[in-house]
């Protein structure tokens, strides 16, 4: 069974879980990470360098990166609607998964930790306001690009791009800030909410 390392509380554990269940895998959680087992070993860090979570390992297979991982899962599945096997359909679907895992993460690397954690290191009120504004701006691109689908982010139906974008999506939608109007994000944002895989993992009172 794929072994999946970390905790449920992490919002890029919960990308490995959400795709668990939509593409069908059966896993075992053990918990790692902090109020669990350490990362900070050194037979954690023969698995994974950077000493984060997640980390799966399937059969003696080890990998890390929460995106790469749903990229594998998808793929061992079978699962062309999450991942396709055409080219450019694939492109679609990775080319959001990897912004999410650049400029939309980036986005709020210093409002987040301030608004939403109060944790008391981030208490420049110039550099939450520079992150409120970028925040923004990229959800804006999301809010864009759904205006243009109709449906889900990287088309007509429902892939990977959604996992990755739907828990940051709820992560800025719980984060205290000033929201933009958003409708086409909200109609989407509903849509996930359809799915229980979704309410366990994205829409569960964790950011």
């Amino acid at each position: 069974m794929l072994k999946i390392l970390g905790k449920k509380s992490s919002i890029n554990v919960r990308k490995v879980l959400w795709t668990c269940e939509e593409a069908g895998i059966d896993y075992l959680l053990e918990e790692y990470g902090s109020g669990f087992a350490s990362t900070e070993t050194a037979a954690f860090r023969a698995m994974n360098p950077n000493a984060l979570v997640p980390v799966v390992i399937d059969e003696g297979f080890i990998l890390w990166e929460s995106n790469s991982i749903c990229r594998y899962l998808a793929r061992k599945a079978g699962r062309d609607d999450l991942l396709p096997g055409e080219a450019q359909a694939a492109a679609r679907v990775e080319q959001w998964m990897d912004w999410q895992a650049t400029e939309f993460n980036n986005a709020w690397r210093y409002a987040f930790p301030a608004l939403a954690r109060k944790n008391p290191a981030y208490n420049d009120e110039n550099a939450i306001a520079r992150g409120i504004i970028e925040w923004n701006r990229c959800i804006e691109i999301v809010e864009q690009q759904l205006e243009r689908t109709g449906a889900w982010a990287a088309g007509e139906s429902f892939s990977l791009a959604d996992i990755v974008l739907g828990l940051s999506v709820n992560r800025w939608k719980m984060t205290p800030l000033p929201h933009p109007e958003v409708p086409a994000i909200d109609a989407w944002f509903a849509r996930l909410n359809n799915r229980p895989a979704f309410l366990r993992h994205g829409n569960n009172g964790m950011v």
